[in-house]
């Protein structure tokens, strides 16, 4: 089967649906490199009709909220489609939800793609793991792959689109969010998102305890 997904029947496929590559791959995969069942498994998933629509501006949408039980979390949420129709309907209002939950469980995650982490944090990730312990000793071609490979990691988990979608891992936000798009019928874009932890950032005193005990015996 591994034989059968060639990089020539991915570029065929892809020409064909607008598909990406990896989306590409993934059907192909699926249908024992079938290209016509390709296709067809692209548009059951929604995704070659959502890559299609990738390119059209998307400036409608909706902002939305996530408060976690125990009102200790709170996420803020701005996606983005091309009509106000849309952005009001039931689907679009779900992935909303489902993303908004997504950011309040997974605490690591600050940027929403991979495109958006800020040169300086691939350099200092560099700069870490090209001083592991592990690398010592390795020739110095080998060395940078290793080290770009756990940085190409390491940025993934601070992305969300990158993330398995918490109701179903088989899906990352990513393929979540183009499936929806695909089905809507119109281009869907993850803009922004702010988290909230309640005390995150407040310095609390630490009292001295032997201290306020005695204080207290003494009145």
């Amino acid at each position: 089967m591994a034989a059968a997904v060639s990089a020539k029947l991915v570029k065929e496929l892809r020409d064909k649906t607008g598909a990406g590559m990896m989306d590409c791959k993934k059907a192909l995969a699926a249908t024992d490199g079938d290209a016509d069942k390709a296709v067809e498994w692209l548009r059951q998933k929604g995704i070659a009709s959502a890559e299609k629509k990738s390119g059209r501006t998307a400036a409608e949408g909706a902002i939305g909220s996530y408060i976690h039980t125990g009102a200790r979390v709170g996420v803020l949420i701005e996606i983005n489609c091309e009509t106000d129709f849309v952005a009001r309907g039931d689907m679009f209002q779900e992935l909303l939800r489902d993303v908004s939950m997504q950011v309040a469980a997974c605490p690591g995650v600050e940027y929403v793609t991979t495109d958006e982490i800020p040169a300086e944090i691939r350099e200092r990730e560099k700069s870490i793991e090209m001083g592991r312990d592990d690398l010592e000793g390795k020739p110095e071609q080998m060395k940078e792959k290793i080290v770009e490979g756990r940085i190409n990691k390491r940025l993934k988990e601070l992305a969300l689109m990158e993330q398995p979608f918490i109701k179903d891992s088989s899906l990352t936000v990513a393929e979540l969010v183009k499936q929806t798009a695909g089905k809507i019928g119109e281009n869907v874009k993850v803009r922004r998102f702010t988290r909230y932890t309640l005390g995150e950032g407040i310095e609390i005193e630490e009292s001295d305890f032997a201290a306020e005990v005695a204080s207290m015996s003494k009145g």
